[in-house]
């Protein structure tokens, strides 16, 4: 597929400047959606049940350090497109650097984290026998990998907001088309399990973050980074984790709620219902992505407007966002409850048990993908705009008012009660996040009222003239 897109697009045509970014935003996260999916093909195919179980038990853990890698990618990211629309080169070249500090010093955390806790997070989640020791092969190549992974999440949203989309989305289909043929090689030919597939995503996003580096020191880079300790500033440091904090909390809301279905599910169903979450797990990714890439290409843009008070463009680009993300989730809705077994019969053939299970996953726990969709708008806009204390409050309270439904469902209808809690939980979150929003609409209209032109008036005798 063609990926070249221009670069020469003019902010005034709002359409055209959020579909500069949301089309390669939208295609990477495609791709990585695409993937994430062929991993589950494999793994269910050729290890079956035990490996999805094994797999999603895993990834509660891994989604906090790529959560970090998109704290600092959104954070960093927000912050220099709002220099870049400010004209401020020296800044933005500060944000780049720093950022790239904090992946290194986040990724060795997050490396020692999982060293010592991961076992015990995964005893947690009920893991036993086959399922806990795949699982820990899994986990343990990313205890050597973790700035691989955390950079390869934030360098292509730093190279997007430098005005180089295209080149983003490229990087990213690189990486998920070499994880793809090492999963065939490293599951198929040569059956290493998951260590065979963890191996095969750390190799692809090693290679993902030696070409990035290779972008921000080359002439194609508009914001270059350098080697020093003078561009650290723990001032920059602290509001590029001020704003990305709340991607960070929605990567570990998400590993929250998945380390709980599994707790649940193991308590009150088997490794089956657990493998048939992973399923229905692949199948969310692939709309959370693509939600996400649809929200994120909102997010340069919008940043853009705001650095230049240009509310009227904003309104525009979220409206846009918006309508894009309900229309996909609704699409999608009805192709997952008029085909699902097609759909299933993609990650394993021959397990009624586990597409029995999985097919009432389709049905209770993804009827509302459309409100996902609207929270990711809501975040990355607020994100966008240098409001990074809302965007934080979605994301915590996305994670807080999935627990009493979570805790008190299951034991009121079982297993079906757990694959309810999200989608009922959401209408709720919605509902109360519409005050959160009829404020932001007063606060940018008071902005706007702000910035308008203001008549100047000359009269004369004989004649009286307005100038704009």
């Amino acid at each position: 597929m063609s990926l070249i897109i221009s670069q020469k697009v003019n902010p005034n045509n709002v359409k055209q400047h959020y579909w500069k970014y949301a089309i390669p935003s939208i295609s990477a996260m495609l791709v990585s959606g695409l993937y994430q999916i062929i991993d589950g093909i494999f793994v269910g195919h050729y290890i079956g049940f035990e490996g999805l179980a094994g797999i999603n038990l895993a990834w509660p853990i891994i989604s906090g350090i790529i959560g970090v890698g998109m704290m600092i990618g959104m954070g960093a990211g927000s912050l220099l497109s709002i220099s870049r629309g400010e004209n401020n080169p020296i800044k933005s070249k500060r944000i780049l650097n720093n950022a790239i500090a904090l992946l290194i010093g986040f990724s060795i955390m997050a490396a020692l984290f999982i060293q010592f806790f991961a076992k015990d997070l995964l005893l947690l989640q009920k893991a036993e026998g086959e399922n806990l020791s795949m699982a820990m092969a899994y986990i343990d190549v990313f205890v050597y990998g973790a700035f691989f992974t955390t950079a390869a999440t934030a360098i292509p949203l730093l190279i997007r907001n430098d005005e180089n989309p295209a080149i983003a989305t490229q990087l990213m289909v690189l990486g998920a088309c070499v994880n793809i043929i090492l999963d065939y090689l490293l599951i198929v030919l040569y059956p290493m399990g998951l260590h065979g597939a963890a191996l095969a995503t750390m190799i692809s996003q090693t290679l993902v973050v030696i070409l990035g580096g290779c972008y921000f020191m080359s002439s194609k880079s508009n914001t270059k980074l350098q080697f020093s300790l003078n561009v650290i500033n723990v001032k920059t440091m602290g509001s590029i984790m001020a704003l990305g904090l709340s991607s960070l909390f929605m990567f570990m809301y998400f590993s929250f709620i998945i380390a709980l279905h599994n707790y649940s599910f193991m308590v009150y169903g088997s490794a089956v219902h657990v493998a048939a979450f992973a399923i229905i797990g692949y199948i969310a990714t692939m709309f959370y992505l693509i939600a996400e890439g649809i929200a994120g290409g909102m997010q340069p843009p919008v940043s853009y407007y705001y650095g230049k008070k240009q509310i009227a463009n904003i309104k525009t680009t979220v409206i846009l966002a918006t309508k894009v993300v309900c229309i996909f989730a609704l699409l999608l809705v009805v192709v997952l409850n008029l085909f699902p077994s097609n759909v299933l019969q993609l990650f394993s053939h021959g397990d009624g048990a586990l597409m029995a299970e999985a097919l009432i996953g389709i049905r209770l726990h993804l009827f509302a993908l459309i409100l996902d969709g609207i929270i990711f708008v809501a975040t990355v806009y607020f994100m966008a705009v240098n409001q990074g204390r809302k965007s934080l409050t979605i994301s915590i309270s996305n994670m807080l008012i999935q627990l009493p439904f979570l805790m008190l469902l299951p034991l009121m209808i079982g297993v079906n009660g757990i694959w309810l809690a999200v989608p009922l939980s959401n209408i709720s979150l919605c509902l109360l996040l519409m005050p959160m929003v009829f404020n932001e609409l007063k606060r940018i209209k008071k902005i706007d009222e702000q910035h308008q032109p203001v008549a100047v008036v000359h009269q004369s005798p004989q004649t009286t003239s307005v100038h704009a």
